[in-house]
């Protein structure tokens, strides 16, 4: 298939709504679980806003705004992680190598990323979020994006294939 940018942003742009929409999923059941439903997109909504506005007069005390505020940011960075890897799949159709190189990549981001939550938690109001449900959260969100772009990208798989010829030889 021909590189083709508007299958790129649609197919991310979906991909990353999957992704999102499980992660929120996933931590409404654990806040309803612990009899505080949405506190966790509260808690980071204020964070995000407190890491931009010190003074926190963009959303004052209005919590559905700050959950508001947070989503948009959550379906955005996912938007994009959803385009990039839309477009490492699309890249990977002309060289098949490319895809251990962006495995190798997506796993010491989740590491890193993992780490930045551990040293968050510690120094901010993160530390009322426990780092197995985020790392569980990412997880989950991983596994729906990639079912999606499996199932989207039947080229994938002759490419994952292709790339796995001769390991273990």
């Amino acid at each position: 298939m021909p590189f083709r940018s508007n299958l790129i942003y649609r197919h991310g742009i979906t991909a990353g709504f999957i992704g999102a929409t499980a992660v929120a999923a996933w931590f409404l059941i654990v806040d309803t679980i612990a009899g505080r439903p949405l506190f966790t997109p509260s808690l980071l909504g204020h964070s995000l806003i407190s890491a931009f506005d010190r003074s926190q007069t963009v959303a004052g005390d209005s919590e559905p705004l700050t959950i508001l505020i947070y989503t948009l940011f959550h379906y955005g960075a996912f938007s994009i992680a959803g385009i990039i890897v839309t477009l490492m799949v699309q890249l990977a159709e002309s060289q098949p190598s490319i895809l251990g190189g962006f495995f190798i990549l997506f796993i010491a981001f989740e590491l890193g990323f993992q780490g930045l939550v551990a040293m968050l938690q510690h120094s901010t109001a993160l530390g009322a979020l426990a780092w197995y449900q985020i790392m569980l959260g990412n997880i989950i969100a991983s596994l729906a994006m990639g079912t999606y772009i499996w199932r989207t990208h039947p080229e994938l798989r002759e490419g994952v294939r292709h790339a796995l010829d001769g390991v273990g030889e």
